[in-house]
């Protein structure tokens, strides 16, 4: 295969199980005169596992808006560039959108080479309804911003795909049971295409404790699958709830609004309670 000059290509990779990587990004990656990787060491392990032996450089987050000059500069001369992340596709919550929207301004080419990626995989074997969904990445790192954006999403009706690391997991599964409830559905997608590839279905509550019950379950990178809020026409008193618990918390104590919200809305006090303190951030 022969690249085209000027064109920067976007090469999914694997994210874990090496045979999904395609013929056709073998083929690009051997034949382009310049590869941008987010880590050289990392992705020179597996360039060299397919004798892919073109000249690297690095595109991390601390130096893309730096290095989109110079990659612009290598495309204007006519060379041809592959832009790959760690795993799987490119830009999802990777490193690469500065240097796309340049080059598109720029009038050069950027043509897709699909391939693997995380919250596809994940989506498409979850059993979640897939007709409609948000992709949220990773959550904010601090508990009160996390629990904010979550409550941002409380009453989203498509399903919510999020990426977590381990030593935040257990976290964001409190987080979740506080302001979306113990019994909200979720899929937890861990290590996928890997050795230990686990896919575990249930409420909250029972990830939750399934999770505690097995430290190896709390290990590798996850995809969190959280179904939509139920947000129908007929249904506004669940809509507004988060919504009469902010403007109860500005004139009572949480206990206080919790007890009201719950006597005005049939839904359950320690719920409420739990949602409360999202809100308020404690």
């Amino acid at each position: 295969m022969s690249e085209a000059k000027g064109v920067l290509y976007i090469v999914a990779t694997p994210i874990g199980n090496l045979d999904d990587m395609t013929p056709r990004a073998i083929a690009i990656l051997k034949s382009v005169d310049l590869i941008a990787a987010e880590d050289t060491r990392h992705s020179g392990k597996l360039l060299s596992h397919f004798g892919v032996d073109a000249p690297m450089t690095s595109l991390h987050q601390f130096n893309e808006e730096a290095k989109t000059e110079r990659l612009l500069s290598e495309l204007a001369a006519g060379k041809s560039i592959a832009l790959i992340s760690d795993a799987g596709t490119p830009l999802i919550s990777d490193p690469g959108f500065p240097l796309v929207r340049a080059t598109r301004e720029a009038g050069f080419a950027v043509t897709p080479v699909p391939g693997a990626c995380a919250l596809v995989a994940a989506l498409s074997a979850s059993g979640m309804p897939s007709e409609r969904f948000v992709f949220e990445g990773f959550l904010p790192a601090k508990g009160s911003g996390r629990r904010g954006r979550l409550q941002e999403l409380a009453d989203e009706p498509r399903t919510m795909v999020f990426y977590e690391s381990p030593h935040r997991i257990l976290a964001m599964m409190e987080d979740l049971e506080a302001v979306m409830g113990a019994a909200r559905e979720v899929v937890i997608a861990r290590e996928l295409t890997k050795t230990f590839e686990t896919i575990k279905a249930g409420c909250v509550q029972e990830v939750k404790v399934w999770m505690l019950a097995d430290g190896n379950q709390q290990r590798g990178e996850f995809v969190v699958l959280v179904k939509g809020g139920r947000k129908e026409q007929g249904d506004s008193v669940e809509i507004k709830v988060s919504q009469l618990l902010q403007a109860l918390l500005k004139e009572l104590p949480v206990k206080k609004a919790a007890a009201l919200a719950s006597s005005l809305t049939g839904v359950g006090k320690n719920e409420l309670y739990q949602q409360a303190l999202a809100l308020k951030g404690e």
